[in-house]
């Protein structure tokens, strides 16, 4: 049963700080995945997936094939293919419109100040696999390097152990424009996707959610490549009025716990009245929803239903926890927009509820966790590109700033940064 409490309950300090459970633990297991795939190559990775996934692979049959890609079109729907080519169409459109240009400015002594923005050459994508399916993963992570320009979109998810992969998540990349699909996953894939091995090729950078191997992974990996996030375990935050539906709002939280027994949803409400239908109502929902051993650790441990004093006090409250998730139900979610400070997406009214996020409407569901809001942004067109700043001075402008470029450098002192400027001074 979900908790009901007050908003100054002891409780609440906790659930706003997001304490999860520690787990060093398997930092060292990761260290040792990274270390083998990077000396030992394919053969570490074939062993690991071997030993994780219970399928036997070599590496011919590690890469994906053009064939395997055929046979996983009919392997699917004709509804399936179209809602993807609906969802993939508003990804684009959306992610398109943050595209940003190169600039220069020229001065009228021929100075040259600007910026060039290029898309990385290589992107690798982790799509969780095995048991579980998610064709909106590619979509969201693919689908913005394609709209930023990278030339070579990789793709890893783990096989089943009979070698394949989800036809619908091979024919998800296929109509995102994935070049590459490798049959790799855990810490090992974060590694060949880093390092390289004989069969593939390393990236420049690594998105995508995935377990606590991957995650752990990808923060080891970061500097040898960029890597998108550290993602956390799911979160939903509701703020709710009085006048908010206790059915939409309960199916709403439900929609995010049921992921992990980590995932958080949490409800801040100034209604009593709602609170405790929205409560009931959870209870009615579960019993005929199939993951219900999952839901029950989420809405046990990590979830809550909180009675504040007032709107205004739920707003402050939602700006600590910065979720990832955040819908305004309230009958003027406008009224409230202005005040939200930290959130991953904001999911505006009583008829958006967060799947719409996930699945269809184009803005990304790559989004920040635990707390992270408060400093960074969801995956975008940023992510794949970089920026390269155009300094071009002219005889005139170095005449004009030289001494004091000298009186600076002297000032570190790094003569030979002064010494740089100075010889075309002289002269």
């Amino acid at each position: 049963m979900i908790r009901l409490l007050e908003s100054r309950a002891s409780d609440v300090q906790k659930i706003i700080k997001k304490e999860y459970a520690n787990q060093p633990v398997y930092e060292e297991r990761v260290q040792d995945i990274l270390k083998n795939v990077r000396e030992r190559g394919d053969e570490a990775l074939l062993e690991y997936t071997a030993r994780f996934d219970k399928a036997e692979l070599t590496p011919q049959t590690l890469r994906v094939s053009p064939e395997e890609i055929r046979q996983a079109y009919k392997g699917v729907d004709d509804e399936f293919v179209n809602a993807v080519r609906k969802a993939r169409d508003n990804i684009v459109s959306f992610h398109s419109k943050q595209l940003q240009n190169s600039w220069m400015e020229t001065s009228c002594d021929g100075t040259i100040l600007g910026q060039l923005l290029r898309p990385l050459e290589r992107a690798g994508i982790y799509v969780p696999g095995g048991t579980a399916n998610y064709p909106s993963s590619v979509l969201m992570n693919a689908v913005p390097a394609q709209v930023a320009g990278v030339n070579e979109i990789v793709m890893v998810a783990p096989p089943h152990a009979d070698g394949r992969l989800q036809a619908s998540t091979l024919v998800a990349a296929a109509e995102a424009g994935v070049t590459e699909i490798y049959k790799l996953g855990g810490a090992q894939a974060v590694a060949a996707l880093a390092y390289g091995t004989q069969t593939v090729k390393k990236v420049d950078l690594i998105t995508g959610p995935g377990n606590i191997y991957v995650t752990l992974a990808k923060k080891m990996v970061y500097g040898t490549v960029n890597i998108d996030m550290l993602a956390g375990p799911s979160e939903i935050l509701v703020i709710a009025d009085e006048n908010a539906n206790p059915v939409y709002v309960a199916a709403d939280l439900l929609s995010q716990a049921e992921h992990d027994v980590l995932a958080s949803a949490i409800l801040l409400t100034p209604s009593r009245k709602l609170a405790e239908s929205v409560q009931q109502e959870i209870t009615r929902q579960v019993g005929y929803l199939s993951r219900k051993e999952i839901l029950a650790a989420s809405l046990r441990d990590y979830s809550a239903i909180i009675v504040t004093g007032d709107m205004d006090e739920a707003v402050e409250l939602a700006n600590r926890y910065a979720p990832e998730h955040l819908e305004l139900s309230v009958d003027s979610p406008f009224a409230l927009l202005g005040k939200i400070k930290n959130a991953g997406a904001i999911f505006m009214g009583h008829f958006t509820p967060e799947p719409v996020g996930d699945y269809i409407a184009g803005p990304n569901h790559v989004l920040p966790t635990g707390g992270t809001a408060r400093f960074y942004s969801p995956l975008n067109v940023d992510t794949f590109m970089k920026k390269s700043s155009i300094i071009a001075y002219s005889p005139g402008r170095l005449r004009e700033y030289g001494a004091d470029i000298i009186k600076l450098a002297e000032t570190e002192g790094l003569d030979a940064h002064a010494n740089a400027v100075r010889v075309r001074m002289e002269q």
